[in-house]
């Protein structure tokens, strides 16, 4: 019996990118991408949208997904998080007594998710005694040879001492994929989400790509028509 449920956030009110989450993406709304692979897992009893917008949550009935109720305004303005939105449903899922031992939050700007990552970071999440298990990548350049800029427009780096060390010396670094999260409902954190009690699934880079801006949506489209068309 499936003991999984799929929240998929999606406000309304982005402000870089207007109407984002539906926003035509290679001739259907970005969110329908999200909500498909969901399906297509089979691994959720439910795939819930949460938002505060009537044609988003038109859009995502059409596709496939459940919008059971309006979130609130209080957790839709530019200072709501994704996790307010997640916490909001399960609590309204949980009032009404749905029971599900796992919940993965998916962003609805994620057409490079795919069901194979989806799948194993549920198997591997299931297996452990891990609190979450969520889509990472590796970094492209060595965290440790970056630098911030000063306010009087000079360098800094962050570690110096790795200045001479050669790059295939230096421990690979790794970043939040921004494609999916897997958490047990039932188990509280203990530290830090991206810390020892998270499993990190790792995808290849070019299936990556943050969409928060017109020019990350314009490269996004590019990478798509390259990869998945």
């Amino acid at each position: 019996m499936l003991n999984a449920i799929a929240i998929i956030p999606a406000r309304g009110g982005s402000k870089r990118i207007p109407r984002k989450n539906i926003k035509p993406f290679h001739g259907k709304p970005l969110i329908a991408y999200s909500i498909e692979v969901a399906l297509k897992s089979q691994l959720f009893k439910r795939v819930i949208v949460s938002t505060d917008d009537e044609e988003i949550a038109s859009i995502a009935r059409e596709y496939g997904a459940e919008t059971p109720f309006i979130r609130p305004k209080e957790l839709s303005d530019d200072m709501s998080t994704s996790g307010d939105a997640v916490a909001h449903a399960i609590e309204y899922l949980q009032k009404k007594g749905e029971e599900f031992a796992f919940v993965c939050t998916l962003y609805p700007t994620a057409p490079f998710l795919q069901v194979k990552y989806l799948a194993q970071g549920y198997e591997r999440l299931k297996n452990s005694d891990a609190k979450m298990a969520f889509s990472v990548t590796s970094m492209p350049f060595p965290v440790q040879r970056t630098f911030s800029v000063t306010k009087d427009g000079r360098c800094q780096m962050f570690t110096p001492e790795y200045f001479k060390t050669r790059s295939q010396d230096l421990e690979e670094g790794y970043q939040d994929a921004g494609q999916f999260y897997w958490e047990r409902v039932d188990k509280e954190w203990s530290d830090i989400p991206f810390g020892s009690q998270s499993i990190p699934v790792i995808l290849d880079r070019k299936f990556v790509q943050d969409i928060d801006t017109q020019e990350d949506f314009e490269r996004a489209e590019l990478m798509y028509e390259i990869l998945l068309k």
